[in-house]
């Protein structure tokens, strides 16, 4: 009796262990604890929300977020950022992507910065050179569609040069995913009235996406 017991014991741990495995294979892969590849030195200012006048003068609500970059990693680095936002809605937003010039302008005025560069002008800025003399302030905008949202997520690409090839493991697709600055928002209930106050940031990691 005790080997028949013994024996349907180790078959269960066996299932468990097939059944486990999968799982496993399929947890997010993570990046590497050390930089492993250049990294520039991310400084992301708060997430918040304004009403600006649009091009056909209406009031229009947008997220903006400024941030400051610096280039310690020895080396020139051709920069070019992305930032995106999430919200639990699951839409993906790319910044600058349905704001008017006249937006973006204002609120480079309202912020009073003469060394704050807009997407458009951090993109075409040229090579990130070394040094914190060098580095720079930029200004990411999207439009607030939904005000009513529980969470809000920014992701930041372009600042490492680390990246992972993995397979997908549905479709069998190889894919590139690169080393990103997620930053998350706890945004409950209505957001509006909140003027140019910033939104509560929870958490800040690196991530591979």
């Amino acid at each position: 009796m005790t080997t028949i017991r013994a024996l349907a014991l180790a078959f269960l741990v066996a299932i468990l262990a097939l059944m486990s495995a999968p799982q496993a294979s399929l947890a997010a892969p993570e990046p590497s604890p050390v930089a492993s590849r250049w990294q520039l030195d991310l400084r992301p200012g708060p997430l918040r929300i304004a009403t600006v006048i649009d091009e056909i003068g209406l009031p229009r609500t947008y997220y903006y977020l400024t941030y400051d970059v610096v280039n310690n990693t020895g080396k020139d680095i051709f920069f070019a950022p992305s930032f995106e936002l999430a919200s639990e809605d699951g839409e993906i937003r790319s910044a600058g992507k349905g704001v008017p010039s006249v937006v973006t302008n204002e609120l480079l005025a309202r912020l009073r910065n003469p060394f704050l560069l807009d997407q458009i002008s951090m993109a075409t800025a040229g090579e990130l050179l070394q040094g914190e003399e060098n580095g720079r302030s930029g200004l990411v905008i999207w439009p607030a569609d939904g005000l009513k949202v529980d969470e809000i997520k920014v992701f930041a690409t372009g600042f490492s040069g680390e990246t992972r090839k993995i397979t997908k493991p549905d479709t069998g697709e190889e894919v590139t995913l690169r080393k990103t600055l997620m930053l998350v928002h706890a945004t409950p209930g209505e957001i509006t009235g909140k003027g140019d106050l910033p939104l509560a940031r929870i958490s800040q990691r690196w991530i591979l996406r």
